[in-house]
């Protein structure tokens, strides 16, 4: 059954985008040296709508790889649920993180593990708003207690 409900919480990130990656180089070990590095993003509609997927070209300093963002909508609860897959695990999706969007910010959390250790995952979508769009992700390894970012992403319109 096809439903006429349709989420626009993601529209802001159409088209193409030039991205500049801020990465820790270690998760969840005390690390606080950064790398940083370029790449690419384009993001369409698909699902009526109610999905969109993000192909991006990520150059790491080691050498460049793809990866995809897949993101669906369920209308009747008001959650996104996002997968990532990658050429580094291409046969691998990722735990899918599921939240919303409050007042163009969206959160979205899942349970995952990081070298056997139990950990939740967080993406923040922030400034959706804007002409420069953040995406932020962060673990947590207390419980959600306290959070690391390890990585960050800004978007410029290509």
């Amino acid at each position: 059954m096809e439903t006429n409900i349709t989420s626009k919480d993601f529209d802001f990130e159409f088209g193409a985008w030039n991205v500049r990656h801020r990465r820790l180089r270690e998760r969840l070990a005390g690390c606080q040296e950064w790398e940083e590095f370029d790449g690419t993003s384009v993001t369409r509609s698909v699902l009526g709508g109610n999905g969109n997927v993000e192909d991006n070209l990520i150059q790491f300093p080691g050498g460049s790889y793809r990866a995809i963002a897949i993101r669906s909508f369920n209308p009747t609860r008001g959650t996104w649920a996002i997968w990532w897959l990658s050429t580094m695990t291409p046969h691998q999706l990722d735990v899918p993180v599921v939240g919303r969007f409050e007042n163009g910010t969206g959160t979205f959390q899942a349970h995952d593990t990081l070298n056997d250790r139990p950990i939740i995952v967080r993406f923040l979508w922030l400034e959706t708003r804007s002409a420069a769009p953040r995406w932020e992700q962060a673990m947590s390894d207390d419980g959600g207690q306290s959070w690391e970012t390890n990585w960050t992403m800004e978007f410029r319109r290509a």
